[in-house]
């Protein structure tokens, strides 16, 4: 299947923010930066804000898809999946992790292209994650706080290793979170 041009010009436009931020770039500036004309960006996102809000969205959808393919995987012990998530998470927030805290932060500043992502940012991340405690044995009332905390835990250590670039430490630190918040197999 091949993608269109507007798909096109949102991979492009991800990349371009994926290496250079957001910043207060005008629409005629990433444009240029990424070949097309500001015509064509009009066309397809209506606006700056418009564009920004859909790169928003696939930032965000990359790493639902990504928790969702894993989860599926229902042969597969809890623990193992969190760090095959962990790890996967991590490897792509090398390229997009400051353009994902970026947005964040527009969020929190009510942005127009970011208020929407104050729905996305927690919300549809907690449903899958109590899943996973659950299936690790987790008690029901257990499950929606620990998978709270793991998603923070995991954010959290997501921004340590992107301000100091200690992927290994922060790799270690999952490890041993994973050990703290789900129970040994067969403890449950």
């Amino acid at each position: 299947m091949t993608s269109s041009g507007r798909d096109q010009l949102m991979h492009a436009a991800l990349e371009y923010f994926a290496e250079n931020g957001v910043g207060d770039r005008s629409l005629r500036s990433i444009a240029a930066a990424i070949g097309t004309s500001h015509r064509m960006l009009i066309y397809h996102f209506g606006s700056r804000d418009g564009l920004l809000a859909e790169v928003v969205a696939a930032v965000e959808a990359q790493q639902r898809e990504a928790l969702a393919a894993l989860t599926a995987q229902r042969h597969g012990e809890p623990r193992e999946v969190v760090l095959q998530f962990w790890t996967s998470v991590s490897a792509a927030a090398r390229r997009y992790g400051p353009l994902f805290y970026e947005l964040s932060a527009h969020a929190m500043q009510g942005q127009p292209h970011a208020v929407q992502r104050r729905e996305t940012l927690v919300g549809p991340w907690l449903e899958p994650l109590t899943d996973l405690m659950r299936r690790a044995g987790v008690s029901p009332e257990d499950a929606p706080v620990r998978a709270r905390i793991s998603l923070a835990v995991a954010r959290g250590l997501l921004h340590d290793a992107l301000v100091t670039g200690e992927f290994a430490q922060a790799d270690a630190a999952v490890a041993a979170f994973a050990d703290l918040v789900l129970p040994a197999p067969g403890t449950a």
